[in-house]
Order: structure tokens, then C-alpha cells, then sequence
């Protein structure tokens, strides 16, 4: 199964493709294939026009790489009875999702088969200054993000509520007994949960902030993925200089 598949299932509870047919999917920036395992990592054009950030992500590709290649060579020396047929399916896709001025989010989406019940497919994300040439957090943009501090705990609220409101929608009952799901999502960056810059109606400019959430981490698996946004007005309060300056508009199709 491949990665663009997995995806859309993870998605079809709430997500139509807009266009009736899916482009050919790139080839990959890393390929490697044994008798254990098939791996492969793909970075977008749009990467891949920012040298220091492609070179980066790269770098980072090649060493999850090599720990997945390792790592199923010997589950499969050491217990090659139990060990699939097929061998593992690893795939990592690295994309941007908004160019904000200096600043490109990235997710970094990643499907595993492993032979249990089901592929695994995980998300995190990457926020590079073009300018500085390396990575950040979204700290700079707030006036402050102590620890279960106001900014933070303003932050967690609003992607709860984004969240409720993401199943509401897709017609998933998220009574008391879900709020369990959410007691992951602490009031701190480490714990918020993976975030992007949102697009912008306005040119230049972020609408917001866009978190994202693999399967199982604020609901069941058959829940799917979630990808939720905060507009960046209900932020305003608490935005540095530099976030009041790259923060604007409107979410495109809103």
C-alpha cells in the first residue's frame, strides 16, 4: 500500500480530493531496497528550491533511513520466522506546507508497515528560517510560552475547540468519555502537538496556526488523521512584534 493511498484513507472521513486525478507521485530523493525492507524519502519541489533547507532535511532522511534499514535487518536475523514475507515498507515525504516570507513549514509525513494489524502512518513538522538557515519554533512570534502559561494555555483551548468542531463535522460523537484524548495535548510547545504556518489570503502572511495530528493521538484510530486550524486572531493577545508582523488574512476557501 502505498503512502499516497494510506494518507487519503486516514483522511476520506473528512477531505475530497479536489481534482479527479492524482499527479504521479515524485521519485524519491532516497531509495533503498533488501530483502528486509523497502525505504524510501521524498522531498517537493517547492524543498527542494531552498538549497540550505533541502540539504537539511536530507541529511535528516538519510539517518532515519539507516536506523529503519538496521533496524529490520536485525528483527529479521534475529527472528526470521516472524518476520514478513514482503520484508517492512518504510516512507517518509517531506512537504511545504505554506511559504510565509523567510519562513517554510514543513510536515514530515511517515508510513510504516511492519506486518501488524495495520500500516502506521505518523506526523510531524519542521519550521525553517530561510534567512538564519536552520530550524525553529513558533516561540519567536509569541510575547512569551512558559509552560502552561497564558499564551500556551489560550493555544490548547483553541485546538480543542478546533478539534470538536473537526468531528462535529465529520460525524463523530466526541462525548465526555473522548476528552481522555486530549489529555496529551499539554499547555507547553513540546506537548501542543506538531504545527505549521497556515496560508494566507493575504500575500506574505500566515492565516493562523495549523496542528496536526496522526491517527490515535486525539482519537481512535479509525478516526483518522486531523489537521485543525487556529486563525491567528484568537492568538492575537499574546503575538510578539515579529508575530503581529507575519500573521494576516484569511485561510484560502474561507
Amino acid at each position: 500500500m502505498t503512502f499516497a493511498l494510506t494518507r487519503n484513507i486516514a483522511l476520506a472521513a473528512g477531505i475530497v480530493l479536489a481534482s479527479p486525478c492524482l499527479a504521479a507521485e515524485p521519485k524519491p530523493d532516497i531509495a533503498i531496497k533488501t530483502n528486509a525492507v523497502d525505504i524510501t524519502v521524498t522531498l517537493d519541489a517547492t524543498i527542494k528550491a531552498h538549497p540550505a533547507l533541502a540539504a537539511d532535511c536530507l541529511a535528516e532522511g538519510k539517518r532515519y533511513a539507516g536506523k529503519q534499514r538496521k533496524e529490520a535487518t536485525d528483527s529479521k536475523r534475529s527472528d526470521p520466522k516472524y518476520f514478513p514475507k514482503d520484508g517492512y515498507t518504510f516512507e517518509r515525504h517531506y512537504t511545504a506546507a505554506s511559504v510565509v516570507g523567510r519562513y517554510v513549514s514543513i510536515l514530515r509525513d511517515d508510513y510504516a508497515n511492519t506486518g501488524g494489524a495495520h500500516p502506521n502512518s505518523y506526523v510531524n513538522t519542521i519550521l525553517w528560517d530561510d534567512a538564519g538557515k536552520k530550524r525553529i519554533s513558533i516561540r519567536p512570534f509569541f510575547k512569551e510560552t512558559a509552560d502552561n502559561g497564558p499564551t500556551l494555555t489560550a493555544m490548547r483551548t483553541a485546538v480543542i475547540a478546533a478539534l470538536k468542531a473537526e468531528k462535529k463535522e465529520r460525524g463523530i460523537v466526541d462525548d465526555d468519555a473522548g476528552l481522555d484524548w486530549y489529555k496529551e495535548l499539554g499547555a507547553s510547545l513540546l506537548k501542543i502537538g506538531p504545527v505549521t504556518l497556515t496560508p494566507s489570503t493575504e500575500p506574505g502572511k500566515s492565516a493562523g496556526l495549523t496542528f496536526h495530528y496522526e491517527p490515535y493521538a486525539v482519537g481512535p484510530y479509525a478516526e483518522g488523521r486531523f489537521d485543525v486550524t487556529v486563525p491567528w486572531q484568537e492568538l492575537k493577545p499574546y503575538l510578539s512584534a515579529e508575530g503581529a508582523a507575519i500573521f494576516g488574512g484569511m485561510p484560502p476557501g474561507k
